[in-house]
């Protein structure tokens, strides 16, 4: 059952592995030259350019040169709704109580994805996932995620949610009350080695979704992440919703940016429900290893230095560091108070909702402290480095202003740092499995 006491967790003892998919895509050269030396060469010379060129062109679709094969790749699975795999759709939709909703949850294996979908279980809606797995980060501990949604009995099917053919027998099987969207290509940092992969998760897939939603009779509502980045450049503070939010300063914010816009067309055009939650640096157990405080406490136990960066004129950093718990209550009432869509049918029978929220924790704390708290719960001393802080497109501080969410959702955070980091390292040892007595040793 979920709880929100970590340590009753059932850890995996053995993360599934994946198998990375190749595929040849070369042809063969049928013909032959029948021409003089000099001829022959300046053919083959041609040849093999334009299978260079080729190459470089396939490999820049995704990352571009060395990142093709080692991140973000996607893995694709065969996608077949035979009779076992309706069966296992329709069991994990279906909810405990008449009144339950039934909710498509997309990043289901992800960090958010998986606890939400786990709250929503065990209050007895009916949830069904997606995730695709990709290698942005371990797929060991998406698998061990997904373990752990298996024993609840939640389903995940493992596409990508820009497979438009899957979406259409989904909604045409499953009279879906919910979407919760989460999926998307995360990191800030990353963008600049892999654009094409936020556009094809954060704008495409993300339309893909909703075009199916629009289609759908009756037209579920949606809840999907939005992220505080889009505050961007924003120097005024708390960040509340109505500040400007055209001033991105990555491109991971930029496709946030845009799906906001994208949910207000099709809002506007579709009458679809739609609430947005710009998330604040949510952290907690079963994170994001790509995320500081995950990475931190690695570095830490392995020995290993750690960056922290500082702002012009020395300025730390500091986030609005928002425990998993509060966010997934966030989530929940912004699913339970979600209005109807009002295109069902095929035509909009007038205005649907259309909300955003700052999901946060509304107490910015600096990266510095952040670590402090690390180095108490893990008894190690960290080695630190403190350095300029690069032009990558993060920003110096996020700090929230969650008062619409109080006063619309009930939206309350009581999680702050030190115990939300406590929760964090148990959990950290305990996967890992990781003694007290040894970790403490490691300096």
């Amino acid at each position: 059952m979920f709880t929100t006491h970590f340590d009753s967790y059932n850890f995996p003892s053995t993360p599934g592995k994946v198998k990375m998919e190749r595929s040849n895509y070369f042809g063969r050269v049928a013909s032959r030259w029948h021409s003089t030396a000099s001829a022959r060469l300046l053919s083959c010379s041609a040849i093999l350019l334009a299978l260079t060129l080729f190459v470089l062109f396939r490999m820049s679709l995704y990352n571009g040169a060395d990142q093709y094969l080692t991140r973000v790749t996607p893995i694709p699975q065969a996608f077949k709704p035979d009779h076992v795999w309706e069966t296992r759709v329709r069991q994990s939709c279906l909810p405990k109580k008449s009144e339950g909703l039934i909710v498509l949850v997309t990043g289901a294996a992800g960090f958010v994805g998986t606890h939400v979908s786990l709250a929503l279980k065990k209050r007895g809606d009916g949830v069904l996932g997606i995730d695709n797995f990709n290698s942005y980060y371990e797929v060991s501990l998406k698998r061990a995620r997904q373990e752990l949604l298996e024993k609840q009995e939640i389903f995940i099917i493992e596409d990508d949610i820009n497979n438009k053919e899957l979406l259409k027998v989904l909604f045409d099987l499953i009279q879906f009350t919910h979407l919760m969207h989460l999926a998307a290509q995360a990191g800030v940092r990353y963008a600049m080695q892999n654009p094409g992969s936020y556009v094809h998760s954060n704008i495409a897939g993300f339309v893909t979704l909703l075009e199916a939603c629009k289609d759908a009779n009756p037209q579920p509502a949606i809840v999907w992440a939005s992220s505080s980045s889009v505050y961007g450049l924003n120097s005024k503070v708390p960040f509340s919703e109505s500040d400007r939010t055209d001033q991105p300063a990555s491109l991971y914010a930029a496709t946030k940016k845009a799906g906001e816009e994208i949910a207000h067309t099709y809002n506007h055009i579709y009458g679809l429900s739609i609430t947005g939650l710009r998330f604040f640096t949510v952290y907690g157990p079963w994170g994001r290893p790509d995320m500081a405080y995950f990475s931190f406490t690695r570095d830490i136990l392995k020995g290993k230095p750690i960056s922290i960066f500082q702002g012009a004129n020395k300025q730390d950093l500091a986030r609005d560091f928002t425990y998993i718990d509060d966010v997934v209550k966030g989530c929940m009432a912004s699913l339970d108070t979600a209005g109807k869509s009002t295109g069902s049918g095929g035509k909009k029978k007038g205005p649907a909702p259309l909300r955003i929220f700052n999901l946060g924790n509304t107490s910015p704390v600096t990266v510095p402290n952040l670590v402090s708290i690390l180095e108490k719960y893990l008894k190690v001393k960290a080695k630190k480095n403190t350095i300029k802080m690069p032009r990558n497109g993060d920003v110096p501080f996020t700090h929230a202003n969650v008062s619409l969410a109080h006063a619309q959702l009930g939206y309350n955070p009581t999680t702050n740092l030190d115990v939300g980091l406590k929760r964090f390292v148990k959990w950290y040892l305990s996967y890992h499995g990781l003694e007290p007595s040894l970790k403490s040793q490691r300096s």
